[in-house]
């Protein structure tokens, strides 16, 4: 019913800037909350930045500098613009929505929480 594909990962040298996109389709009445977690190797999947539909963001100390969230709400659109990577920002990143399921004008009353398949980002030194 809802696909997230992303975009923007890849290959960067220390210092340099990668911007990530993810856009979501399918059965969408509304879109609440949208963010992105990655996942390092042998490290557990944590959460890097959230944005609310009304722009209110949120990220993680560790990043919360040098990444900046925003989003797109007419093309159901999510960014992760990073700037200043580290080596130690080298994972598979994986975009997410909390979507309300349905159409325009139609709200089915479901809601999911809806996740990419991940894009990996190396960041080299």
């Amino acid at each position: 019913q809802v696909q997230l594909v992303e975009s923007g990962g890849g290959l960067v040298q220390a210092g340099g800037s990668l911007r990530l996109s993810c856009t979501a389709s399918g059965s969408i009445f509304s879109i609440n909350v949208m963010g992105w977690h990655r996942q390092a190797p042998g490290k557990q999947r944590e959460l890097v930045a959230f944005i609310t539909r009304g722009g209110s963001t949120n990220a993680a100390d560790s990043v919360k500098s040098r990444f900046t969230i925003s989003r797109d709400n007419a093309k159901n659109t999510v960014y992760l613009q990073m700037d200043s990577l580290k080596p130690e920002d080298t994972a598979v990143y994986y975009c997410n929505a909390d979507i309300l399921l349905g159409g325009t004008g139609y709200y089915t009353g479901r809601r999911l929480d809806a996740w990419g398949q991940g894009t990996l980002v190396t960041v080299s030194s």
